[in-house]
């Protein structure tokens, strides 16, 4: 308000009013259907390759055993030398598939990891004498005791996993992404539009991640009273 420069940070009218307009365009949808379909697709990969990886790691020590010291490396190397490094083979529609898909899969696999081995021994051993099948064991005693611990890595992933894909498009820049509009604001210094996009990935990471909540928790109840 002093420098009357909004090139430097926009007022929140004006952020409002230029989302308003882009609402009004088909290419505003455009993009957001870009980013959705291939930043949830990658979440929902990593949410099923992270189950599947954890339960072989318990099964089978030497998957373990490969598989730890590659899930550190994914957790410690930064996200932007993954997305360079990805950009030379893949192409850059699909890099924020890859991206996403890449830095949810550690968060998944271990929380669910530790959900898996924190099962209750008494209850396997008791499952053990008594015979019982593997998938009543899975239906009635891992998945109470993985069930919190698949929950809060999703809650920490669903945010993650959005951050991560619209930075591989800011990168990658593929055309009609969320990713592309905030590069050309950057470009043409239309700090309107960066606040307004910003806005709306704010929106729909959050509305994202409490449907998917929402529908985990409604399965999970459907499945107690079964």
């Amino acid at each position: 308000m002093a420098l009357d420069q909004e090139i430097l940070l926009v007022s929140p009218i004006s952020v409002i009013i230029r989302l308003f307009s882009l609402v009004r365009t088909l290419p505003f949808w455009e993009s957001i259907w870009f980013s959705f379909v291939r930043i949830c697709a990658g979440f929902l990969a990593a949410v099923a390759a992270g189950v599947v990886l954890a339960a072989l790691s318990v099964r089978f020590r030497r998957i373990s055993e490969l598989l730890t010291p590659l899930m550190l490396a994914i957790k410690a190397i930064p996200v932007a030398s993954f997305i360079i490094l990805v950009l030379i083979w893949i192409p850059s529609r699909n890099l924020s598939v890859f991206i996403s898909f890449l830095m949810v899969l550690p968060v998944i696999y271990t929380n669910v990891l530790d959900g898996i081995r924190s099962a209750d021994p008494d209850l396997l051993e008791m499952a053990r004498v008594f015979s019982v099948p593997a998938w009543r064991k899975i239906r009635y005693i891992y998945s109470f005791q993985v069930l919190p611990f698949f929950r809060s890595a999703c809650t920490i992933s669903l945010g993650l996993c959005w951050k991560s894909g619209i930075a591989a498009e800011v990168i990658g820049i593929p055309d009609g992404s969320i990713g592309e509009n905030l590069y050309q604001a950057k470009i043409y210094l239309n700090t309107p539009d960066l606040f307004a996009w910003t806005l709306v990935i704010v929106l729909i990471s959050l509305g994202f991640e409490k449907l998917f909540l929402f529908l985990l928790d409604l399965g999970w109840r459907r499945l107690e009273r079964m």
